[in-house]
């Protein structure tokens, strides 16, 4: 559906984040590239009036309504098989595109046609940095993180966890994978490397197609002439126990398709490891005090993946 009259396409998948999206279309009203751009919102069967709100406020973008929640992975392949630009950017609903951004990735992408995605400087809504490069995951890196040496190393590109701590973000760099919160991929990129793993209902989406693009021969850059906020977490906040379960599905689906049978049970194993050593530092807690809705809530969550990791099938090979 390539059309040279549209230059840019921007998909935004929602479900039930009527304020971060109303925000995110609002900045892109504010202030539209000088390119030509039209944009794509796939609703995931919201309840909490975002199909409403599109219809009356924001009828210059196109509203592709589901009858069910799609996923993350699912909805934006809907909306990408629908795209007419030569650049397709993802960007989720709790992201304001500051002015310039689509213009500055799109540019970067014209001086520079081996790469087939592009991400901008992340910030947090105060301002700060938010790290949004991340290496491969590794049984080592996992380690890294599981054991606090990420934490108490975060100069340290050795002791690195997946999150790259070490990276001030403050220069070009070919990158592993960007967060899949924002970036900007060729048209071409995607013809070869194919749509998101639609087996990835949220979370490694970003993970799995970078490394797809990568073994097709397309870099992964980090471009910080271009910046972005980044709500993180605000809409996923309200559901810890349901997205902290998908997140490690994720894990364990990426494991399998990527690493084998060995790769999935050395995950496993230290996904095992941390979340019993966690619930027994929470349970430890609550008896020598008077606990905390914060330590109640995290127990919750470890609770439920510790189940979840033992009472879930995951396939030897994705």
């Amino acid at each position: 559906m390539f059309s040279p009259s549209i230059e840019i396409s921007v998909v935004i998948v929602g479900w039930n984040a009527r304020h971060y999206l109303k925000l995110c279309l609002e900045s892109l009203a504010a202030a539209p590239p000088r390119r030509s751009m039209e944009v794509l919102v796939v609703d995931n069967a919201s309840t909490d009036g975002s199909v409403g709100m599109l219809e009356a406020e924001f009828p210059w973008a196109q509203l592709i309504k589901s009858s069910e929640n799609l996923g993350f992975a699912r909805g934006n392949n809907v909306a990408i098989r629908q795209c007419r630009g030569q650049y397709i950017a993802l960007v989720n609903p709790d992201v304001i595109v500051l002015p310039g951004c689509l213009d500055a990735l799109a540019d970067f992408l014209d001086r520079h046609p081996e790469v087939g995605n592009v991400g901008p400087r992340v910030l947090n809504p105060d301002m700060t940095l938010q790290s949004s490069c991340r290496q491969f995951p590794t049984l080592w890196n996992n380690f890294c993180s599981a054991s606090g040496l990420a934490s108490g190393f975060k100069r340290s590109r050795f002791f690195s966890g997946e999150h790259m701590f070490f990276f001030a973000h403050d220069r070009t760099m070919a990158v592993d994978v960007l967060v899949g919160c924002f970036s900007m991929v060729r048209r071409e990129a995607f013809d070869a490397v194919g749509l998101l793993d639609e087996n990835l209902f949220m979370y490694g989406d970003d993970v799995d197609w970078c490394r797809r693009c990568w073994k097709a021969g397309w870099q992964v850059m980090f471009f910080p002439g271009a910046q972005a906020i980044h709500d993180r977490g605000a809409v996923t906040a309200p559901y810890p126990v349901r997205f902290a379960v998908l997140q490690q599905r994720s894990i364990l689906y990426y494991w399998a398709k990527h690493h084998g049978r060995l790769g999935v049970l050395g995950i496993r194993s230290m996904l095992f490891c941390r979340y019993v050593v966690r619930y027994l530092f929470g349970i430890l807690f609550r008896l020598r005090s008077s606990g905390s809705r914060q330590n109640d809530a995290r127990t919750l969550v470890v609770a439920a993946c510790l189940r979840a990791l033992i009472s879930e099938r995951i396939p030897d090979r994705a």
